[in-house]
């Protein structure tokens, strides 16, 4: 599985398919590249199948013998099961800290990297109280919101935290931020579906985002502008069943019109932490993260859901030929955050296909 996950081209969509059209990594493997075509792997990964490299996989098992490093698989009884219900979740899931965490009830903070400061304080705040109510924060370790949240719950009295990381658990990105992974790791965990030495790259942080919304009861958005890639995380969570949650701000906040246009469309409107405690009842007084969510997905192979215009309209953008995130910003002026979190929804959809060198290609029907 490990040798699988290094695959190129092989995204958490294949793997997920070819997992399931073979039955085990090792009947992947055990196969002939016409098997491979057909179902679906893409040319850049054949001659990998063929004869994988033995070598970096090795890396991973010696991250493995470390003191606080696991590796936890879908059938592992330590697998958040909140996350095993979302299209396509991790088949292996790299954890440093506590592997008992990420099956903890959560609530997800997030927002803009460039907060004010008073929404860099309503963070910490919100993340201090939910924290002291028994929720762990999760958040993705990034500068802004994902930083202010870790250290709300930090601050709190015995209060737990965890980060999603967009690069391997080996590295942590931003750099300035290693002494906060260390200390989030002792009072929770660090977690991350990418296998060792991978390192910080565009089209990782929206792949990362959709375990922030899955790993949670819910998310909220604290502060976001209008095209923020915080939106696309609340979108995540609202297709995975998770309950969303927004702080309103000032009209002339341009960071608050994020947090508005999810309440138009349906986001909970939130004060205070007790408004998100009670409206999580039982699920999260009980603190049963294993509970089933009622509109969570039940398939790992769900059917494509009907586009926004914004999806079409990338997806004209594209088409019939492989295209960069930076032609596609020319092409519908979308900023590349977006862009970036919108073509992984349209690959975990079945629309679009990654290939090397940061290229994405629209699929036939």
């Amino acid at each position: 599985m490990l040798a699988l996950l290094r695959a190129p081209g092989i995204g958490p969509a294949r793997f997920a398919r070819l997992l399931e059209q073979f039955g085990s990594a090792a009947a992947v493997f055990a196969a002939d590249r016409a098997a491979w075509s057909q179902a679906g792997a893409p040319d850049a990964a054949l001659d990998y199948l063929r004869a994988p490299d033995w070598r970096q996989v090795e890396q991973d098992l010696a991250w493995l013998e470390r003191p606080g490093n696991h590796l936890l698989t879908l059938d592992d009884p330590r697998y958040p099961p909140l996350l095993r219900q979302i299209p396509y979740p991790p088949s292996l899931l790299f954890v440093h800290g506590d592997p008992s965490c990420p099956r903890a009830p959560q609530l997800a903070i997030v927002g803009t990297r460039n907060p004010t400061p008073l929404g860099r304080e309503t963070a910490q705040r919100f993340a201090a109280h939910l924290a002291e109510s028994g929720l762990v924060i999760t958040s993705g370790l990034a500068l802004g919101i994902d930083a202010a949240a870790h250290q709300g719950a930090l601050a709190s009295a015995g209060g737990r935290t965890l980060a999603v990381m967009g690069t391997s658990l080996d590295r942590v990105y931003p750099a300035r931020h290693r002494d906060l992974a260390h200390a989030i790791a002792e009072r929770g965990a660090l977690v991350s579906e990418f296998p060792i030495g991978t390192p910080a790259a565009a089209g990782n942080f929206p792949q990362r985002n959709r375990l922030i919304s899955g790993l949670a009861l819910g998310v909220l958005v604290v502060e976001a502008a209008a095209q923020s890639g915080s939106l696309i995380t609340a979108r995540l969570a609202n297709e995975q069943g998770r309950e969303v949650f927004a702080i309103p701000g000032s009209i002339h906040n341009p960071l608050a019109k994020g947090c508005h246009a999810l309440i138009r469309q349906g986001a909970k409107l939130v004060e205070t932490a007790a408004d998100i405690v009670e409206e999580l009842g039982s699920l999260a007084a009980a603190g049963r993260a294993d509970a089933p969510l009622a509109t969570a997905p039940s398939s790992i192979t769900p059917a494509p859901q009907p586009l926004d215009e914004d999806y079409r309209q990338v997806l004209t953008a594209m088409g019939d030929e492989s295209v960069g995130i930076d032609l596609l910003v020319e092409r519908c002026g979308l900023t590349a955050e977006a862009l970036s979190s919108m073509l992984l929804i349209l690959e975990l959809e079945g629309y679009v296909a990654a290939i090397p060198g940061g290229l994405y290609s629209r699929l036939k029907p």
